[in-house]
């Protein structure tokens, strides 16, 4: 279960929320919990979640070690913050920023290389669920995200199928139809890396995750966890998402 805040909360915020957080999720041994806060909060959540079950992983990454890249910040620096997750390809990245297959399989790769965990976003817009192209869409992420990876480097990467139509939205799909595109998503694993890294893989679902809706979408066999954006922000909503 992760926890994608995006553009909110500052430090204080960032500390206040784990304080409130960490007793309502300390029994919770039935999955992994990642936050995932802007990058000058990560010092704050990191210090915040010492000596807790919680990780804390960055929302997005640079793919070289250092250089005169003003702005960005590299995996190692993330790692050295103390963080061990890290979102690569987040459908906002795509759409505001203009990442692309190239620049998500770089990031994945430099996220591996440091000791972290990467985060795979995948997913189709509403145009082109509409026009029928949504598994065309997620197997062409699938593999420029994922398919040159080692199967080594690919047992250490969580994917995650987030449909832009679901982003902020409230319209999440239908656990049903989430669960047909992890079936599409686990199937290209299946071929490109053998069964055993495909039924290892876990896939979480994001888009419009909430309180009441999780507990239908964590029923379906094929769904592993969920990337919480909004619903992340409020301690009880998200401990409700985790303990669900």
């Amino acid at each position: 279960m992760a926890g994608n805040w995006k553009m909110y909360k500052t430090a204080a915020e960032t500390t206040r929320f784990l304080e409130q957080f960490r007793p309502l999720v300390e029994n919770s041994r039935h999955c992994e919990i990642v936050i995932c806060p802007p990058f000058p909060n990560l010092p704050a959540a990191v210090a915040a979640a010492q000596g807790t079950r919680i990780a804390i992983g960055a929302q997005n990454l640079f793919w070289a070690k250092e250089g005169a890249f003003t702005g960005e910040v590299s995996a190692p620096m993330i790692r050295a913050a103390g963080c061990s997750h890290t979102i690569v390809g987040h459908s906002e990245r795509r759409q505001y920023f203009g990442e692309t297959n190239e620049t998500v399989s770089k990031k994945t790769i430099a996220a591996l290389d440091a000791g972290l965990t990467p985060i795979v976003c995948v997913g189709e817009t509403l145009e082109h669920r509409e026009s029928g192209r949504t598994e065309a869409v997620l197997l062409d992420h699938c593999q420029g995200g994922a398919a040159s990876l080692t199967a080594h480097q690919f047992s250490s990467t969580i994917l995650a199928y987030e449909p832009a139509r679901a982003i902020g939205t409230g319209k999440t799909a239908t656990p049903e139809i989430a669960a047909d595109a992890h079936r599409i998503i686990r199937d290209f694993a299946r071929r490109v890396h053998g069964p055993q890294a495909a039924e290892n893989l876990r896939i979480l679902y994001g888009g419009s995750v909430k309180p009441d809706n999780i507990k239908s979408l964590m029923a379906q066999p094929e769904i592993d966890g969920a990337l919480v954006g909004g619903s992340s922000l409020d301690a009880t909503s998200l401990a409700w998402i985790v303990n669900f």
